[in-house]
């Protein structure tokens, strides 16, 4: 009998913690999601006691998977790219926010107010990167143009899953709205002999620059700052026309059961201290007008502190037209730039 009653006891006692408040999030895997764990999770447990546990996948994968779990969702809060956190909005995935419940968003930029259903977490470029000592001399990268110059035939790569910035680059050159692009197509078609690669994620982006293979890339800010921790001399240039804007956003799980908790984790990725701690990690922009950080990361290229910055340095494709665009654009892409090259 009194292995029983001990037996019991035990279970009585676990029996909190087996049952303790989790909030789930659905993100990227790898950086990302640890980015995610140690500056923002970390501040939302200190201030909810609530642990965070992640579902982790690829962009397109858990929005597909959304859709399957519609009504019974497998996370409360998702992080996903802007222009894709339309597609869930669109789809009916995302709940409507109420900013009253995030009192940061107070602060938060207006190029990070994607959508009512969904807002920035953190921001980042797409520009140009490079290796200074295996540039041709005299090619200074103070215009996209710079990217078409014949000396460069061979030297360069972009990513082979996402073409909108080359794209949007190519319409702001020959001054025709993105909604035209096609106007444009001579000018994408005419860059064609300067590729070498395309790219199918930041681990290949870095191979193919620390081998010098493709000296010269469209490359991700925070994935060429990582290359630079590693040793590797690659530096960014932000261009007179802007470099592209990209935002990762946040958004409610429509459906969810633990609402008033998804918008305290919301609020506390918002706060000014997470967000710099953000901005240190990954060498991102804070999307929060009152963060902020110490000069020698704020004078990074590609991180944005002042309306100025937000206003001028950036090129911006609007979200929901990227977000219905992004297979023609691709497929288009494939066809024509990368088959054969």
């Amino acid at each position: 009998m009194k292995p029983l009653l001990m037996t019991a006891m035990a279970l009585s006692l676990l029996a909190p913690a087996a049952s303790a408040e989790t909030l789930v999030v659905s993100s990227w895997g790898g950086s990302f999601r640890d980015l995610i764990d140690e500056a923002i999770a970390t501040k939302f447990t200190e201030e909810t006691g609530v642990e965070v546990e992640f579902i982790t996948g690829g962009t397109i994968d858990r929005l597909n998977q959304a859709n399957l779990s519609r009504g019974a969702p497998e996370s409360d809060v998702t992080f996903t790219t802007s222009h894709i956190g339309w597609l869930y909005r669109n789809q009916g995935l995302f709940e409507e926010l109420d900013m009253s419940k995030i009192p940061n968003a107070e602060n938060l930029v207006e190029q990070a107010r994607i959508s009512p259903s969904h807002i920035g977490a953190w921001a980042y470029v797409y520009t140009i990167g490079y290796l200074p000592d295996l540039v041709p001399e005299g090619i200074s990268f103070d215009s996209w143009n710079d990217l078409w110059s014949p000396e460069l035939e061979g030297m360069l790569a972009a990513p082979d899953f996402d073409p909108s910035h080359i794209i949007a680059v190519a319409a702001k050159l020959e001054g025709v709205d993105i909604e035209n692009w096609m106007d444009a197509s001579d000018k994408l078609l005419a860059l064609k002999p300067n590729f070498n690669a395309f790219y199918t994620n930041d681990a290949n982006s870095q191979q193919l620059l620390s081998t010098g293979e493709t000296p010269v890339q469209i490359v991700l800010s925070m994935n060429a700052y990582h290359m630079q921790s590693e040793g590797l001399d690659v530096q960014l240039a932000i261009p007179e026309e802007g470099a592209v804007l990209g935002i990762d956003t946040m958004g409610i799980n429509a459906g969810t059961e633990k609402q008033d908790l998804a918008y305290q984790f919301i609020n506390a990725a918002l706060d000014p201290e997470v967000q710099a701690k953000i901005a240190e990690i990954k060498k991102g922009s804070p999307v929060v007008s009152n963060a902020e950080l110490p000069p020698e990361l704020a004078e990074l290229p590609g991180i944005f502190t002042t309306p100025e910055q937000w206003e001028n340095q950036t090129l911006i494709i609007p979200d929901e037209l990227r977000a219905e665009k992004t297979a023609e654009w691709r497929q288009w892409f494939s066809e024509n730039m990368i088959a054969d090259n």
